[in-house]
């Protein structure tokens, strides 16, 4: 625990030190979600019944855009290295740097869900249950991420190839996030949904670190 502790605070003050990471993602978060209505039309019953889909898709979307550089610059000033040949086990200190980046992204996306829900016309009462899945599936999300992230540290430009790495990584994730908030929409139980979501979260939280310290080896011997 003393590595994910540490792991966890280096990281934080490092992402203190860079606010743009932590605005960009939210910017681009509220951006989108209000050209929704200028596109699709001012009409209530249509936004509210896309707003779920559309705060998960763009809330993966954020995810994409801040975690490129998530080992990047680690694997650029060398501290990777050190980091992967001290951390033991080093399963605590991926865990600690992906709580830490959840932190400044998925959070804080979680908490903009009321505004994104106000501004799509989402009914109030369902607002709760959209954070409750944001909340569910946003760690998961970032731990997804993650192994994308690990197996492109080493290669330059490597955005686009980290995007098709991902993003079918994420599709389930989507699919039973949006699903908790649409399920209440039509009057179907949200008890699977959310039993799902609680699954993948416990399925990454167990192996994800353990695929993003393996590529992270890999990664550092190149």
């Amino acid at each position: 625990m003393t590595v994910f502790v540490s792991s966890l605070a280096r990281d934080w003050r490092a992402n203190l030190r860079q606010p743009s990471q932590i605005i960009n993602p939210l910017a681009f978060f509220l951006l989108v979600v209000s050209l929704f209505p200028l596109g699709v039309g001012p009409e209530p019953l249509v936004l509210a019944r896309i707003a779920p889909g559309v705060v998960w898709v763009l809330a993966l979307l954020a995810a994409l855009l801040s975690v490129e550089g998530l080992y990047r610059q680690d694997y650029d000033d060398g501290s990777l290295e050190q980091l992967v040949i001290g951390a033991r086990p080093l399963y605590f200190a991926v865990l600690g740097k992906a709580t830490s980046q959840w932190l400044v992204t998925g959070a804080p996306l979680t908490l903009l869900a009321p505004i994104a829900g106000f501004m799509l016309y989402l009914p109030t009462e369902q607002v709760g249950w959209l954070m409750l899945s944001l909340a569910l599936g946003t760690p998961t999300i970032t731990l997804l991420a993650g192994i994308g992230a690990a197996l492109t540290v080493g290669v330059n430009r490597g955005g686009t190839l980290l995007a098709l790495i991902i993003l079918p990584l994420f599709v389930p994730v989507l699919i039973f996030g949006t699903a908790v908030t649409e399920t209440l929409l039509l009057g179907a139980s949200r008890e699977f949904p959310l039993l799902i979501l609680c699954a993948l979260l416990a399925a990454s939280i167990t192996l994800a670190p353990f695929a993003i310290a393996a590529a992270l080896k890999i990664g550092v011997e190149q």
